[in-house]
This record gives C-alpha cells, sequence and structure tokens, in this order.
C-alpha cells in the first residue's frame, strides 16, 4: 500500500470518530422549564445561544447574567442533557400592594412616592432594599435617625405578595449640643447665634432648627466663615464640623473645630483701571472699604457692586472688576486693589423661562433688569434674580447662563419651582383698645397667574368691626405702576367720645416709583361716615355731629425709605409725607397733611437699636367749615403710650361724659432703646425702654356759656418700659407707661398690650 493511501485511510478513520462527538457538542434543542407567566420565547430572547450552537461555557455564564439582569426571576439555572440545554427558571412574584405600617410622621402618600417598587409591578429584591436604604434616609432627613425599616412579604395565590414596610421611627434625633474648638475671640454662644442649628430646648416646639441635619451643619460652616470674614479675620477657616450619635441614638454633639488666625485691617485701598477717559479717584465714593478699618469681606463684594452700577451709569456697559489682596502679614493689613478691566462684549441673545406651571412668563420677565439685546451686565442679572425672589411665588429661583448662536452673545435661563400662593389666615387675641377680637383673612397673591394681588379680611372684637376686600395690579399698563381698589365696611365704639362710628366706602389707589428708594402713592377715596347712638349726656359738639357725612378726597403719599428691614429694622430711616383734600362732591371740605419719619441706630452690634420717631399733622377746613370730629386727629394709645386712646387733648368737661373732641394740630416724638434679654435669639422676645411725648390742640370747638371746654396745646409726656415677643400670630407687646407730664383732664393708661407694629 502505497503511503498516501495509507494517509487517507487513517484521515477517514479520524472523521468519522470525530464527526459524532461534534454533532454531539451543538445544542440541538432549548428547552425552558418553569416559566408560567413569561412566554418561553421571552427567556430563551435573553440568552447568547440557540439552536445549533456549540456548547460554550462562556457564552452560559453570559446567558445566565442577562436572565438575572432582567429582574423578572428569583433564580435561574442552565444546565445540559446530551444535546439539549435546559432553561429552569423561578419567576419573581408580582406585587399585589404596597403598606406602610408604624408610620405616625410621614404620610403613606409621601413614603410611595420615595420608593420604586410598585403595586402591579415585578418583586425584586434588590429593590426592595433600595427602597429600605431611600426610606432610611428620608427619615433621617426629617431627623428620625433611629428609624428603622424591614420589608415583610405575604404570599398570596397566583405568584403574588404584598409588600409591607414595618417602620420603626423612634424618636426625633435632636442636636444636644453644641461645641467650638479653637475659638479664642469670640464665645460659644456668640458663635452659636451665627449659625442656622441650635441646641435642643422646650420651647422650640415650633421650630425644626434643633433637629439634626447634615446639611445644615454644612450651611453653619458657612455662616461661621462669613462672620468671621467680616470681623477682619481673613486667615479664619473651619478645619471639621463633626456629629457624634449619642449612645441612646436620640441625639447629637455637634463640634465644629476653627482657625480664627489673626484679625486684619485694610491697609492701602487703590483703585486701578485700563478704561480709556475714566478717573478712577472719581469712584472713591462707591467704595466702602476705608483704610484703617477691620477688614470685612461682604464690604469688598458690596464695592464691587457699588463700583459695577456707578460704571454702567457711565456707559461702560463691559466691566470686569477683580479685588486684588494681598495680607501683610507682619502689619496685620489687607491691602487691596480694585483692579477695573474691559470684560468681554457679551450681549443677551435669549431669556428663556422654564417651571413656571402656573405664573405668566411676562410677570417674571417684567422682573428681569435685562431684556434681549442689551449688553450682559452680572450686577443687573443678580438684582433680577432677587427681584423673581421677591414676588414669592416661587420656592426656587435658579438662573443660569449658556452660550448663545454666536461666541459674543449669552442665552439666559430662569428656571422657578412654583410654590402655593394662597393663604388663610385665622387668628384670635386680645388687645387693651378693642377687648377680645378675632381675625380671619384670605388671599391670593398670584391671582391667576398673573401676579395680581386679592385680599379679603375681617376682624371682629368686642367694640369693633372691620371688613375689607381689595385688589391691587402690580404692574398696571406693563409698567412699574401699581393700581388698585378697596372695599370697606367699619364700625367702632369709641370710649372717650359719646358716639358709634359707622364707615362704608372705596378707594382707588395707584403707586408708582420716583426714584430707587423714593415712590409715591394717589389715592381717591369715597365713604359715607355715620356718627351713631349718641347719648343726651354727650357733648354738645358730638351731638351736633349725629348723622350721615359723605367724604370725596384726594390724596397722596411720598415715602422715602432707606431701612433695612420693613418688619425689624435696626438700621437707616423711613421718611413720609400725606396729603389728602376733600371737597371734590361730598360734604366734607379740608385739606389734611401729615408728616413724619423714623430713624434707627444699632448700638454695640445689630441686637440693640435705639430709635427716634417724629411726626406732625394739621388739617384746615375750606369755605369756613369746622372740621367734623370724624376728621380730627387723636393721640393716646399706640401712639402716645402712657395716655388712653384718645385721651390727650381738647375736651367737653360740661357733662360727666368728658367727651374728646380731636385736635386739628398734632406732633408726637419717641425715643426707644431695644435691647435682648438675654432669652435664645429664635424666640423673638426683646425689651424696650421707651419715652413718649406729644401734643394735640384746635377743635373748632366755642363753648357756650356754662359750657367748660378744655383745648390747650402743652406737651404730654411719658416714660416707660415694655416687652415684645415675635409670635407665630404676629407681633405681640406689653408696655408699662408712667406719665411725668400731662394735663389734670387727661386720661391714663398705664398698662397695654398691643398687636401690630408701630409706625
Amino acid at each position: 500500500m502505497r503511503a498516501s493511501q495509507v494517509f487517507f485511510f487513517v484521515l477517514t478513520l479520524l472523521i468519522g470518530s470525530v464527526a459524532p462527538a461534534l454533532a454531539e457538542d451543538r445544542i440541538a434543542k432549548v428547552d425552558v422549564q418553569g416559566s408560567k407567566r413569561i412566554e418561553s420565547a421571552t427567556v430563551t430572547s435573553y440568552l447568547t445561544l440557540k439552536e445549533g450552537d456549540l456548547f460554550d461555557q462562556a457564552q452560559v455564564d453570559r446567558s445566565l447574567k442577562n436572565l438575572y439582569g432582567t429582574g423578572l426571576f428569583a433564580d435561574v439555572t442552565l444546565s445540559r442533557k446530551g444535546s439539549t440545554l435546559i432553561v429552569k427558571v423561578v419567576e419573581n412574584p408580582i406585587i399585589n400592594e404596597i403598606a406602610f405600617e408604624g408610620n405616625q410622621q410621614l404620610k403613606d402618600e409621601n413614603l410611595q412616592a420615595e420608593v420604586q417598587s410598585k403595586s402591579r409591578a415585578i418583586y425584586t429584591r434588590t429593590r426592595v432594599q433600595s427602597d429600605v436604604q431611600r426610606l432610611q434616609e428620608i427619615y433621617r432627613r426629617s431627623g428620625y435617625f433611629a428609624a428603622t425599616v424591614a420589608p415583610k412579604i405575604i404570599s398570596l395565590s397566583d405568584n403574588r405578595v404584598n409588600l409591607v414596610f414595618e417602620i420603626n421611627e423612634g424618636g426625633r434625633t435632636m442636636v444636644r449640643s453644641l461645641k467650638f474648638i479653637g475659638n479664642a475671640k469670640f464665645s460659644d454662644s456668640r458663635l452659636a447665634e451665627e449659625i442656622s442649628t441650635r441646641e435642643s430646648r422646650w420651647y422650640r416646639f415650633l421650630s425644626s432648627s434643633d433637629v439634626y441635619d447634615p446639611d445644615r451643619v454644612e450651611v453653619d460652616k458657612e455662616l461661621l466663615r462669613r462672620f468671621y470674614l467680616s470681623k477682619g479675620y481673613a486667615d479664619f477657616r473651619v478645619t471639621s464640623a463633626v456629629a457624634e450619635l449619642a449612645p441612646d441614638n436620640k441625639g447629637f454633639h455637634v463640634t465644629y473645630t476653627v482657625e480664627e488666625g489673626e484679625r486684619y485691617k485694610f491697609g492701602k485701598v487703590d483703585i486701578k483701571t485700563q478704561l480709556r477717559n475714566l478717573d478712577p479717584e472719581t469712584l472713591r465714593a462707591d467704595v466702602s472699604t476705608v483704610e484703617g478699618n477691620w477688614y470685612d469681606a461682604g464690604l469688598v463684594d458690596s464695592s464691587i457692586e457699588a463700583l459695577t452700577r456707578a460704571l454702567n451709569d457711565r456707559q461702560y456697559a463691559f466691566v470686569d472688576i477683580r479685588p486684588q489682596v494681598e495680607r501683610a502679614k507682619e502689619d496685620r493689613v489687607v491691602n487691596l486693589t480694585y483692579a477695573i478691566n474691559e470684560g468681554q462684549r457679551v450681549f443677551v441673545d435669549r431669556i428663556n423661562i422654564n417651571g413656571n406651571l402656573r405664573t405668566q412668563d411676562r410677570v417674571i420677565r417684567r422682573e428681569m433688569e435685562l431684556v434681549e439685546g442689551d449688553p450682559f451686565n452680572r450686577s443687573k442679572l443678580q438684582k433680577s434674580e432677587q427681584n423673581i425672589k421677591d414676588l414669592g411665588y416661587f420656592e426656587t429661583v435658579d438662573i443660569n447662563i449658556n452660550e448663545g448662536s454666536s461666541p459674543d452673545r449669552a442665552s439666559i435661563d430662569v428656571n422657578v419651582a412654583e410654590q402655593s400662593t394662597g393663604e388663610i389666615s385665622i387668628g384670635a387675641g386680645y388687645s387693651t383698645t378693642d377687648g377680645p377680637l378675632a381675625d380671619f383673612g384670605i388671599s391670593e397673591r398670584n391671582f391667576l397667574g398673573r401676579g395680581q394681588d386679592l385680599r379679603f379680611s375681617t376682624t371682629l372684637s368686642g367694640k369693633s368691626q372691620e371688613f375689607n376686600l381689595s385688589f391691587t395690579e402690580p404692574y398696571f399698563l406693563e409698567r412699574d405702576l401699581s393700581a388698585g381698589v378697596d372695599l370697606f365696611h367699619d364700625r367702632r365704639e369709641n370710649d372717650e367720645s359719646s358716639y358709634d362710628e359707622q364707615l362704608t366706602g372705596f378707594a382707588l389707589r395707584m403707586g408708582y416709583p420716583l426714584a430707587e428708594n423714593l415712590r409715591q402713592r394717589l389715592t381717591y377715596s369715597l365713604k359715607n361716615t355715620s356718627i351713631e347712638n349718641v347719648p343726651s349726656t354727650a357733648s354738645r359738639f358730638v351731638r351736633e355731629q349725629e348723622g350721615d357725612r359723605i367724604t370725596s378726597s384726594i390724596g397722596q403719599e411720598l415715602t422715602y425709605d432707606r431701612r433695612d428691614s420693613k418688619i425689624s429694622p435696626t438700621e437707616g430711616y423711613i421718611l413720609r409725607l400725606n396729603t389728602d383734600v376733600a371737597g371734590l362732591g361730598g360734604d366734607a371740605k379740608f385739606v389734611r397733611v401729615r408728616s413724619g419719619g423714623s430713624v434707627y441706630y444699632p448700638v454695640l452690634g445689630p441686637d440693640v437699636v435705639f430709635s427716634l420717631l417724629g411726626e406732625g399733622g394739621a388739617i384746615y377746613g375750606l369755605a369756613s367749615e369746622d372740621v367734623a370730629i370724624n376728621d380730627r386727629f387723636f393721640l393716646g394709645g399706640d401712639s402716645l403710650r402712657g395716655f388712653k386712646t384718645s385721651g390727650i387733648g381738647p375736651r367737653d368737661l360740661t357733662t360727666s361724659a368728658d367727651d374728646a373732641l380731636g385736635g386739628n394740630y398734632f406732633a408726637r416724638s419717641s425715643a426707644e432703646l431695644s435691647f435682648p434679654l438675654g432669652l435664645p435669639e429664635e424666640l423673638g422676645i426683646k425689651g424696650h425702654g421707651f419715652v413718649d411725648g406729644g401734643m394735640l390742640w384746635n377743635a373748632d370747638a366755642t363753648p357756650l356759656p356754662g359750657e367748660t371746654f378744655v383745648d390747650d396745646n402743652t406737651i404730654r409726656a411719658a416714660a416707660g418700659a415694655g416687652v415684645s415677643w415675635r409670635s407665630p400670630l404676629g407681633p405681640l407687646r406689653v408696655d408699662m407707661a408712667f406719665p411725668f407730664q400731662k394735663e389734670s383732664y387727661d386720661q391714663t393708661q398705664q398698662f397695654r398690650l398691643s398687636f401690630g407694629t408701630r409706625f
């Protein structure tokens, strides 16, 4: 036999023996077992092996991973029987219902929104474990760090389960103590006032500031940094903020470690610029950082803003101001140079408003200091953001700058998240003037998403009833021109004058800015005043006033407001001038002028404030008419502490009623010092010491023989002390005042309880 024949014979034998083995290593059939709800074809679609393929362990492992990755199966096995690939699966059950047990502080619907597991969805262990972690995180954010969540499965028929999250909320995890390490210049109590986290106390039941929140601790680090930088400590830093959970898991001990560094003063303050035709010294008045004063990073920022505004006003639209800070540690001064350069020329391309589902675009756009095509100005953009926030319509306002249609264009995205703008208020209390009182109000500050203000309020007390309905359009005719209408019906009993007064009417008003802090309001009002229930023992002057009287008047108010806060001012001043003219129809004919102002000075810091108030007014009858009693001025009560409401001024002593007649002229003043009482700041309790003075005279009343009218322009004055509380229901104040300058016929009042804010 030749060699070639031998070779082909051996090759034939090898092929004959290998071919059956190769055939046996291929998949002839895929058998899916255990699938009930899921089709077999669906199972095989996740396999990387199919009929005719060789058995490959790597592909088997990959197929196994794919099937587990679907989340459809609780268990999967792949095995081989001859040329058959057996896929055995155990299907995950379907969630029939999800329930929460043991939750008292968080509602079911709030928890349901946080979990990924849903009814009629497939149950997976991984997803449930993720839900447990998410629920625990939600409780931690709410201050319940001891809360535990355990999932429970209740098996049902047809491979269904009920998923129950059993929750043990535990107690709210409070901040037991606040400690500071490394602070030598300021005490622990002083630093504790600067941060937002508070130690747990019984009286903080209305606040959550004493609940441990890691995000709040991070904010506190920034608050501490700003505080120290405002006091001259330019090298200050917070090295750590550690929260240690107490062994009982019911409280945290929070410790801030700080490095204060040395205190610096401002050294040389310079202004340099490369802008042509600009003398840097002309900008010196816009810089609030002064050589020799303690370093304050906040003053640097405000100076940059002031310089930017000043340059914008001079038509320098594109400026870039960068502070160059040089620390001279040996002299403990910070030399500061404001470097003014020409910035990149960028214009506003588009302004996009996002997130306003209810509020109309134009309501937001009219608060923007920039419009499409304007030179881009960061200061105006920041002012625009603050304007939108001040509307009070949005929970969050975020403005982003993006690339525009070309390199010299910028697109501005205004992203807002709306919040509820409707309010219902119900209150009850007691006032020395009105006795027991109840208050109800309903308002919508963003009516129909147009930015309009609609309000209704009523106050009922033992001596007065007030009903008011008002509507305000803040941008009438799409301009910064507010327009509004008021409807009112008031009824009041007068203790110091023997009559009841009922007032019904309406007013039309319009307000507009004259300058940055100066605003004017014009008003027209038409009202019917009824003097009624006048007893026979009342003053002749009061009896002559009985009946109805129609007043048609126009008025204006100028307000110049430079206070740092409208609610609790600590610095600045406010000036007002009011004038009214009546006689455009109706029965009353007079000219009335009233002006005044208040100034506030911080003494030894913002917590101690000295304030001065001065006010005066006059009313003149026109066409030789006397001024009616309801149009006159009255002093006492809140306007002159130490005396009853309408307690000073002209009186008719002829009868036992001793009726107050009011006056055509008045003047009053007040000096007050407000100071903390050593109680926690968040309680809002302050002490006050004050001296009030005032005078009221000229009643247009000529006594007949046998009548005794008193009318003199002597000064009345009282001194006293009080305590105020910024309560959840509004400002509450108690005063004790002792008159030391008065007339024998004046009506005094030492104790006074009042709600509201003084002029």
